[in-house]
C-alpha cells in the first residue's frame, strides 16, 4: 500500500509515525514545502527568549530520521494540485512539476498567517509575521536593533511574540481590534488582572483598534502603526491576527467549508475516496456543545493524525470530542482555559451559567496566601459543567485537564462538588480549589467560614 502524506507538522507528524506502526510493509512518501520538515511554530517563544538554543531543536523530526524509517521524504516541494480520479498529486520542486501517485492520501495543508488589509504592510522593512521556521529567524535576528515594537493581534501567537519583545528589553505594545487581550480564551476577569500585570512589565495593549496603515522613511523602514483611533511610533512591527487554512488548491478539487476548511467526517476522511485530512486546515468535534468547531491546537492535529492513519489502514477509530483545552503563562501569571466560554451567553442554545471564584490554595498555617482565579461555565438547568478557566501566580495550569475531563464525562455541578481530590497542605486544602468552585456554583459552600484555615 502507497500512503502519500502532505505537510509534516503535528498532524502529518503523527499519520506518518502512526502508518509506520500499523502497516509494517507500507510505503509512505512524503512532501514538505519547508527546507526541514516537523517544525515546531509552538516553539518558536522559547527560541526568541533563548530558552531553546537552536531552530534545529525545535522539530519532531528530520529528514535522515525519516529516511532512516524508510519514509521517503521531499522537503522544498509544494503540492500544487490534486486530482481525486486519478490518484494522483502534482508536487512544483526545483522550478519541475511531476505527478505522484497515491492509494491513500493523507492532507495536512496546515494554515498560514491571515494579512490582513493594510496600507504598507508588504512596502516597508522589518514588518514581521509569527509564523514558521525562516520568520522565526527574521524575527530573532531583528530583536537586538529593535527599540519600539507594536504587535498587532492579542491572541496566544501574539502575547507569545509581545512578551519575548518586553523581555528583552523592547518597548512593546499590543494592538487589537477586540477590547481585550485574549479576548476568545479567557473571560474579563481574567485578562484585566493579565493586563494590568504586563504593565508592570512594559508590555501595553491597546484595545478596540483597526490597524489602518503603515509609515515609514527614506530608508524603506517602518517607523509608525496608525490606527483608526491613534498613531504608534514603531521600528518593528509583527502581525499576529490569526491563521487561515492554505488550502487555495484544494478549490474543486475536494469539498471545502467556509474560509476553505476542509470538509471531514470524525475518521478524519474527505469528501473524495482515500483522502483523509487533519490539522489546521480541519474542524473538530467539540464536546461541550457537540458541533464542530475550528480549534487550532497541536493536541487536537495530533490525535487527528492517529485517527486518520488508523483509518487509513483499516482500524477503525472515530476522532474523539474536544473541549479546545489549552494554556499559557504570560509574565507573572499561569492560566489554563477549556470549553465554553461566559461571553458565548447570547448564541448558546439555552441558559449559561458562570461563576467566578478567588480562593487561597493551601492552608493559611502553611504562611502562604497565594490565590488561584477560578470560573466555571455551565447549564444552568442541568448543571452539567461546559466550560472552565484558572489562573494563579502558582502553577496550577494543569487543574484545567480536570475540568476538560469533567466536560467530555458529563460531569455536573454536584459531582463535581464533591469529586475526590488528594489533599496535602503543599498543595491544596481538605476541599480542593476545583470543589470549592463548583460548591460555590451551587451556592452550597461545604465547611464553615469560622474554621481557621
Amino acid at each position: 500500500m502507497k500512503y502519500v502524506v502532505v505537510g509534516t507538522s503535528h498532524a502529518g507528524y503523527e499519520a506518518i509515525e502512526t502508518l509506520l506502526k500499523e502497516d509494517s510493509s507500507a510505503e509512505i512518501e512524503v512532501f514538505e514545502s519547508g527546507d526541514k520538515p516537523s517544525f515546531l511554530s509552538c516553539g518558536i517563544q522559547s527560541y526568541l527568549e533563548n530558552v531553546s538554543p537552536s531552530l534545529d531543536s525545535l522539530h519532531y523530526a528530520s529528514t535522515s530520521s525519516y529516511e532512516e524509517q524508510g519514509v521517503n521524504i521531499h522537503t522544498n516541494s509544494t503540492v500544487t494540485d490534486l486530482d481525486t480520479d486519478k490518484k494522483v498529486i502534482t508536487v512544483e520542486q526545483n522550478g519541475q512539476s511531476n505527478e505522484v501517485s497515491y492509494d491513500k492520501l493523507f492532507l495536512s495543508p496546515g494554515g498560514k498567517p491571515v494579512t490582513p488589509p493594510v496600507d504598507g504592510i508588504d512596502q516597508y522593512n522589518n514588518v514581521l509575521f509569527m509564523r514558521g521556521r525562516e520568520w522565526a529567524d527574521q524575527i530573532k535576528q531583528r530583536m537586538p536593533q529593535a527599540k519600539k515594537a507594536v504587535v498587532v493581534g492579542g491572541g496566544y501567537i501574539g502575547i507569545e511574540a509581545a512578551e519575548a519583545f518586553a523581555k528583552a528589553g523592547i518597548e512593546t505594545t499590543i494592538v487589537d481590534i477586540a477590547d481585550r487581550i485574549l479576548n476568545t480564551y479567557l473571560d474579563k476577569e481574567f485578562t484585566d488582572i493579565l493586563e494590568e500585570n504586563s504593565k508592570q512589565h512594559g508590555l501595553y495593549f491597546k484595545g478596540g483598534e483597526t490597524v489602518q496603515s503603515l509609515s515609514g522613511d527614506n530608508d524603506g523602514n517602518v517607523t509608525k502603526v496608525v490606527t483608526d483611533k491613534a498613531e504608534y511610533e514603531a521600528d518593528t512591527v509583527l502581525f499576529a491576527v490569526g491563521v487561515e487554512p492554505a488550502t487555495e488548491w484544494l478549490d474543486g478539487k475536494i469539498d471545502l467549508g467556509k474560509k476553505g476548511i476542509i470538509n471531514i467526517n470524525h475518521q478524519q476522511q474527505t469528501s473524495a475516496k482515500d483522502v483523509y485530512a487533519g490539522g489546521d486546515a480541519t474542524l473538530v468535534p467539540f464536546a461541550p456543545v457537540n458541533e464542530d468547531r475550528y480549534i487550532a491546537l497541536a493536541t487536537n492535529s495530533r490525535r487527528q493524525g492517529v485517527v486518520a492513519a488508523k483509518n487509513m489502514t483499516g482500524n477503525d477509530m472515530t476522532m474523539p470530542r474536544v473541549s479546545g483545552t489549552s494554556g499559557l503563562q504570560l509574565f507573572d501569571y499561569k492560566f489554563g482555559q477549556t470549553g465554553v466560554h461566559g461571553t458565548e451567553a447570547d448564541s448558546y442554545d439555552g441558559n449559561l451559567g458562570q461563576k467566578y471564584v478567588e480562593e487561597l490554595i493551601h492552608p493559611k498555617f502553611m504562611q502562604d496566601d497565594t490565590k488561584v482565579h477560578m470560573k466555571i461555565i455551565y447549564d444552568e438547568d442541568s448543571h452539567k459543567i461546559l466550560g472552565g478557566q484558572v489562573m494563579s501566580t502558582e502553577d496550577v495550569t494543569a487543574s484545567i485537564n480536570t475540568i476538560s475531563i469533567a466536560i467530555s464525562a458529563g460531569f455536573t455541578l454536584e459531582q463535581f462538588a464533591v469529586q475526590d481530590f488528594f489533599f496535602q497542605p503543599d498543595y491544596d486544602r481538605p476541599w480542593n480549589y476545583l470543589n470549592v468552585l463548583a460548591q460555590q456554583a451551587l451556592g452550597d459552600t461545604f465547611g464553615s467560614d469560622k474554621m481557621l484555615f
